[in-house]
């Protein structure tokens, strides 16, 4: 099958992406978000409307997002060691896992016709900013399986639901962490600083392979890149440390607001 995006279409982008107040924009931009995305998981929902913000149109600026993301897994590591301290052997069978549905989710991106990415952005968004909402309750629920629960479905929810949402962040993204941070929560790991360190690891390595995809099929906007992966770096270094020690409820209902206004501006301004 032939993309139905065209170089043209990833390109196009407004030049102040490239002058001083675009680049600032988006390096402060990806240092909240890569803080952020790292500490709960949403960093699309600060970082995507930075981009179009700057000037890119939705489509180029979701490349640039996804691209720019990379950014936050050798940051989010380097902060992390302390939680990943023996958990290479259950992230060497979930990261190929993500990396392939990352890939799988790009390559659906590419052959989605323009118009209809833009009628299913608004949908996404709601669907991040209500997970973030409700990710206390589904928390609450990990514990003792209920009576007639099979332990083999148990373990079969982990590569199912990481598959999805994995193919979900190499698409849009938005609010993909904080739902990979429930999943872990109710069916591998309880304590929240390892889960999300875990959390960071899965979806830094689907980043990775939906940024190699759109690398080598059309032009990236690499001076939107640029600042806003450099801000996301350095906010991914702050994120694990902050969810050691601030609770998240503040963090998680101011961006979930915003996530619904974004969604509220998105439906409005359909050409953005």
């Amino acid at each position: 099958m032939h993309p139905v995006v065209t170089a043209h279409q990833m390109s196009a982008a407004d030049p102040a992406t490239t002058g001083p107040g675009g680049i600032a924009l988006l390096a402060v931009a990806g240092l909240l978000a890569g803080l952020a995305g790292t500490a709960g998981g949403i960093t699309s929902l600060i970082s995507y409307p930075a981009l179009l913000a700057a000037g890119l149109p939705a489509l180029a600026a979701n490349v640039a997002n996804i691209v720019a993301a990379v950014a936050t897994w050798p940051g989010a590591a380097l902060a992390s060691r302390r939680e990943l301290a023996g958990r290479g052997a259950w992230l060497r069978r979930r990261l190929p896992v993500a990396a392939l549905g990352g890939a799988a989710g790009s390559v659906l991106l590419l052959t989605t016709p323009p118009g209809v990415f833009g009628r299913i952005v608004p949908f996404l968004v709601v669907a991040g900013s209500l997970t973030l909402f409700a990710q206390p309750r589904l928390a609450a629920r990990h514990g003792r399986p209920p009576a007639g629960h099979r332990p083999g479905l148990r373990r079969a929810v982990v590569p199912l639901g990481l598959t999805a949402l994995s193919l979900y962040n190499g698409y849009f993204g938005a609010g993909s962490g904080v739902m990979i941070l429930a999943l872990l929560l109710i069916t591998a790991e309880p304590r929240l600083p390892t889960a999300n360190a875990l959390k960071n690891m899965l979806t830094g390595a689907a980043a990775l392979t939906s940024a190699a995809v759109f690398t080598a099929v059309g032009p990236v906007d690499w001076a939107a890149v640029a600042p806003l992966a450099a801000g996301m770096f350095a906010g991914a270094t702050l994120g694990p440390r902050i969810t050691r020690r601030v609770p998240a409820g503040l963090l998680r209902w101011l961006v979930g607001g915003l996530g619904l206004g974004l969604a509220v501006q998105l439906w409005t301004s359909p050409g953005s």
